[in-house]
């Protein structure tokens, strides 16, 4: 089972938080895992049969523990995940994965030039832009090469 955590909070502007993934569905077609739990909150578009909305803590714990591998964006996923251990990937956009990841994950961002200026700043401030991804396909080639190795 392979675990993902799709989508970021939504920016109190209304607009789309520029952590969300845009390629979501064209990768899990491409990694065609049979076994997909995604996890978030109510609102969150399904991408999955297996969706689990507002999990507590323990039980998403518990699902780090028993995957074959975790894929989240920026969020609190990969840091739990440190704390279990559990390695996992990373989709970055905007956020520095030197400052705020972890060198035991697949860190996947697409080119610095995409960061943010200011790190720290409030998320309301910075534009989604879905050109600061990898494509689907990249992400999918790099995990398939990161578990044969």
């Amino acid at each position: 089972m392979i675990l993902i955590h799709a989508y970021a909070s939504a920016l109190r502007t209304g607009l789309p938080n520029p952590k969300t993934y845009p390629y979501w569905v064209e990768l899990l077609t491409l990694l065609a895992e049979p076994n997909v739990i995604q996890i978030g909150v109510t609102g969150d578009t399904p991408l999955v049969k297996d969706f689990r909305a507002l999990l507590p803590l323990k039980e998403i714990r518990k699902l780090v523990e028993h995957c074959k591998y975790w894929i989240a964006i920026d969020s609190f996923l990969p840091h739990l995940a440190h704390h279990v251990p559990k390695p996992g990937v990373t989709l970055w956009s905007v956020s520095d994965p030197s400052r705020f990841g972890y060198p035991e994950n697949l860190n996947l961002l697409r080119d610095p030039k995409y960061l943010r200026p200011k790190q720290y700043r409030i998320w309301e401030e910075q534009s989604y832009d879905p050109e600061a991804f990898l494509s689907a396909y990249d992400v999918a080639a790099r995990i398939c090469a990161w578990r044969s190795s």
